[in-house]
């Protein structure tokens, strides 16, 4: 399976946004737009999806909602991102009904966990997901250290999803994002060590050929 590089953006204005897109579009296939409401996380981003309507980029979005009630901002995303991302410990009232709307909409749907959250909980949609996202720092703040613990959740993953598209974010370097391949991931989500780097090139290429 094809390993892939996500740069994620967690910003608090729609200019830094457009910065860090332009900054890595010609490198990469996806990005990932980090969503905080400062509720179900206690931090605050730019959340105005309506920002990006008009804004032309080859990249591919996703958007990874770390929002209490998804279900309130769904349809504003769908109009702007190619995948969403929402929480299995956020609020949402029918997970089930959400994962067909998303499709229904011509989009993909990613389910993410954090790092205390027992993987068994998404084996019921696995069936009806794009990807399944691994959080190996808990969500809200850039810049964490990596969990190890979360390998053996991957890893257990990857037995019985042998097809499916594991997604990790948080505390992503060229040593992590190696221990989480071999555990099973394939899309590896890295904010700090790629717009934290001189060369954001050679950061993204160091990434992807470890």
């Amino acid at each position: 399976m094809k390993t892939e590089i996500i740069p994620t953006i967690l910003v608090k204005s729609f200019k830094e946004v457009k910065e860090r897109i332009r900054a890595v579009e010609k490198y990469v296939q996806w990005l990932q737009l980090d969503i905080m409401d400062g509720i179900f996380v206690d931090n605050e981003t730019w959340r105005n999806p309506g920002d990006l309507i008009g804004f032309e980029t080859k990249v591919k979005i996703e958007a990874h909602l770390m929002v209490e009630k998804p279900e309130e901002v769904i349809d504003d995303w769908l109009k702007v991102a190619d995948r969403v991302i929402v929480h299995f410990e956020s609020n949402i009232s029918d997970l089930t009904g959400l994962i067909q709307k998303i499709h229904n909409s011509g989009k993909q749907i990613g389910l993410a966990i954090n790092p205390e959250t027992d993987f068994s909980v998404v084996e019921p949609f696995l069936k009806d997901l794009d990807l399944v996202l691994f959080m190996t720092v808990h969500p809200g703040w850039g810049g964490q250290k990596f969990r190890e613990e979360v390998l053996v959740k991957i890893k257990s993953l990857r037995e019985i999803w042998p097809d499916g598209n594991i997604e990790v974010d948080g505390g992503i370097t060229p040593t992590t994002a190696i221990m989480t391949i071999k555990a099973g991931a394939n899309l590896i989500c890295a904010g700090t060590y790629i717009f934290g780097s001189k060369n954001i090139k050679k950061a993204i290429e160091e990434l992807r050929h470890v």
